[in-house]
C-alpha cells in the first residue's frame, strides 16, 4: 500500500527575486519586470523539485506575496493597524484590518497554478489560505453597515471559490493552511478559538462533496516560531481541522504531536501525509511499507503513522539531497 507523500511549505526565494520584491515595492522595477523574476523563479523551482522524482510537486509560492494574505494583495478597504500575533523568539506579525464590506477576494490562488503547470512536468498541489485565518481581518468592534455574520457568508464563499478554482485548473490537491490551528490553542488552552476555527473551516468544506474532499487537505506546522514547542497539549488540533478534509499535512519539530483525526460520523480516516513529521505510530501493526521521502530519507509506515529508520540516516541520493537543500 503506497503512503502519500509530497512537499509542504514554502520555498525560499532566491536572492535575486527578494531584491526585486523588494525594488517594486519601492517603486524601482516595473510590474512586468517582476512578474518575468516572479516566473524564473518559479520554472527554477519546479525544475529543482522534478530533480528530487518527488511524485507531486509545488511551485514553492514563489510569486504569491505572502502564503495569508494574497487573496486581498491590492484590496483597497484594509488599515494596517489589525491583529498583531506574537512568538515567543520575539518577532510578531501583524494582519491587516478590515474597513468595509462586501469581502471579496482579489486574487485567487489558481493562477498561480496555471503559471506553474504551464512549467511542470508532474502533478501540482496548490496552497491556499484558510478561512478561519483570513476571518481575522474583521475587527472585534465590528464595521458599521457590514455585520460579522455577513463577513463570514461572504467570506466562506470566497474560500469555497478558492479551492473550487483550483480543482478545475487541474490541482493533483488542494491543501489549506491552517497554520493558525497552533496559534489558536496556545493563546486559549481550552480549545474555544480552535473549535471556533474549525467550524468556520467546516463550514466551507461541507459545500464539497466526499468525492471532492479526498483532493483536499489540511496543513498544520508551527509556523515561524523557532524557539519552542507549539503550547500545551495540541495534539489533537490536526486531526480536528482535518474531519471533513481528504488529508492531513503535518510538520513539526518535536514529538509532542500526534495525529488524532478520523471522521467523527464515521466516514473514512483522513489520510496522514508528511515529510519530516512523526502522526501517530501504529498500534499491533506490523505491517511496514519502506519508502523514500522527498527528503531522502528512508521511513516506515503501516498506514497509520511513519517513522524514520535510523539505519538509513545519512544515505541521500542525489535527488534527495537536492531536495535537502532545497527545504533547508
Amino acid at each position: 500500500m503506497p503512503i502519500p507523500t509530497e512537499p509542504v511549505g514554502s520555498i525560499p526565494r532566491s536572492p535575486e527575486l527578494v531584491a526585486a520584491m523588494q525594488q517594486f515595492a519601492a517603486g524601482r522595477l516595473s510590474r512586468d519586470q517582476l512578474a518575468r523574476l516572479q516566473d524564473e523563479g518559479v520554472r527554477d523551482t519546479i525544475k529543482r523539485f522534478e530533480a528530487t522524482e518527488s511524485p507531486v510537486i509545488s511551485d514553492g509560492e514563489q510569486s504569491k506575496p505572502s502564503f495569508a494574505t494574497y487573496p486581498i494583495h491590492g484590496l483597497a478597504s484594509l488599515a494596517p493597524d489589525g491583529v498583531t500575533i506574537p512568538f515567543a523568539d520575539g518577532h510578531t506579525r501583524r494582519l491587516p484590518r478590515l474597513t468595509a464590506g462586501p469581502f471579496r477576494y482579489q486574487t485567487y490562488a489558481d493562477a498561480y497554478l496555471v503559471a506553474a503547470r504551464a512549467h511542470a512536468r508532474v502533478p501540482i498541489k496548490q496552497a491556499v489560505i484558510s478561512a478561519s485565518a483570513l476571518s481575522l481581518l474583521y475587527p472585534e468592534e465590528g464595521i458599521r453597515g457590514y455585520p460579522r455574520d455577513a463577513f463570514l457568508e461572504d467570506l466562506v464563499r470566497e474560500a469555497e471559490t478558492d479551492i473550487r478554482r483550483c480543482l478545475a485548473a487541474g490541482a493533483h490537491v488542494v491543501q489549506i493552511d491552517f497554520t493558525e490551528g497552533r496559534l489558536a490553542v496556545k493563546l486559549d488552552p481550552t480549545k474555544g478559538v480552535l473549535k471556533a476555527f474549525v467550524d468556520l473551516n467546516n463550514r466551507v468544506l461541507a459545500r464539497f462533496t466526499t468525492e471532492e474532499r479526498r483532493r483536499i487537505g489540511v496543513h498544520t506546522c508551527p509556523g515561524g516560531d523557532q524557539r519552542q514547542r507549539a503550547g500545551p497539549r495540541q495534539g489533537t488540533a490536526p486531526g480536528e481541522a482535518a474531519r471533513q478534509a481528504g488529508a492531513a499535512d503535518l510538520h513539526r519539530r518535536d514529538r509532542s504531536d500526534r495525529f488524532e483525526g478520523g471522521d467523527a460520523r464515521g466516514g473514512p480516516r483522513p489520510r496522514a501525509r508528511g515529510g519530516r513529521v512523526y502522526p501517530a505510530r501504529p498500534a499491533g501493526d506490523d505491517r511496514r511499507l519502506r519508502f523514500r521521502t522527498l527528503l531522502g530519507r528512508h521511513v516506515y509506515g503501516s498506514g497509520h503513522g511513519i517513522r524514520q529508520d535510523p539505519r538509513a540516516r545519512g544515505r541521500h541520493r542525489a535527488g534527495g539531497a537536492e531536495a535537502a537543500r532545497l527545504m533547508s
